[in-house]
């Protein structure tokens, strides 16, 4: 079976990082966290812009293709994306046949309206040699139509890149879980796709992250552990990612997918960008 792994960004920057020691664990599809190519915190605009780069003609891009050709894998994660004059917190999906595409993100949170453009490219899903991947980031998953416009493009897993920041108390549960892996957790319940969210841990100029990385199962329920808040680790999950096509069909008169009211609103929920994939 497809293994899928993730990595979570150490505190500090890292420029064109990857994850060899995920990939030599035999994972092919390996997700890094939000902004993981140059940190999350930045100045002020004209910072930011420094750190920005061409997609997909980029070097941390072309890093990424490198990587992913030499271990025969597929890569998630997340950059500065220029173009022009706008600058897009994008992630970007390669594969060992380069680069696959890209998602800018769409729902800005906070100071990040300061200095990205909200997305303009929709919400895409890649069809790849291992199955249908979409993408999202961060706040997003607060939206429900996200995943779900996904889904219903026929995604088999989302992967979910992710720099979750505190916000007010309360924080986590008696388990530890953070409201984010919940809200991941949800997705993937109601929407029968896998989700696989990487977050950082650590601090970055004042801004104190979550961790609580995870990989929900098409039922909802996490594979294996969700991280905890302080540890820098590697989560690792063996599934079939393409099993997600068959997991709408709860029982025999239950179908998520056929019971959606569609005469009621629009199976895309007015989206014209995509088109619905059968799952």
């Amino acid at each position: 079976m497809p293994r899928s792994a993730w990595r979570i960004a150490r505190p500090t920057p890292i420029r064109r990082s990857c994850s060899p020691s995920a990939a030599g664990d035999g994972a092919n599809l390996i997700v890094l966290p939000e902004l993981s190519a140059t940190g999350y915190s930045f100045r002020d605009r004209a910072e930011a812009y420094r750190h920005a780069e061409d997609v997909p003609n980029g070097e941390t891009v072309r890093a990424w293709e490198s990587f992913a050709r030499e271990r025969g894998v597929h890569l998630v994660g997340g950059l500065v994306e220029r173009d022009g004059v706008r600058l897009y917190d994008t992630a970007v999906l390669v594969g060992p046949d380069g680069y696959v595409g890209r998602y800018r993100k769409a729902h800005l949170w906070n100071r990040e309206k300061l200095w990205f453009t909200p997305g303009d490219s929709g919400f895409p899903v890649f069809d790849t040699l291992i199955g249908r991947i979409g993408l999202l980031i961060c706040w997003d998953i607060w939206f429900p139509e996200v995943p779900r416009l996904l889904a219903q493009q026929g995604a088999d897993i989302i992967c979910s890149v992710n720099n979750w920041v505190w916000t007010p108390p309360p924080i986590f549960d008696e388990s530890g879980k953070c409201m984010a892996a919940y809200l991941t957790m949800t997705a993937a319940h109601v929407n029968n796709v896998f989700i696989a969210a990487a977050n950082r841990v650590g601090t970055d100029r004042g801004a104190r992250f979550l961790g609580c990385s995870l990989i929900a199962g098409t039922n909802g329920w996490p594979i294996g552990r969700v991280a905890g808040a302080e540890e820098e680790t590697i989560l690792t999950a063996d599934i079939d990612i393409v099993s997600a096509r068959s997991a709408p069909i709860w029982n025999d008169l239950n179908d998520l997918v056929r019971d959606r009211r569609t005469d009621l609103y629009d199976p895309l929920l007015g989206y014209t960008l995509g088109h619905v994939a059968p799952r």
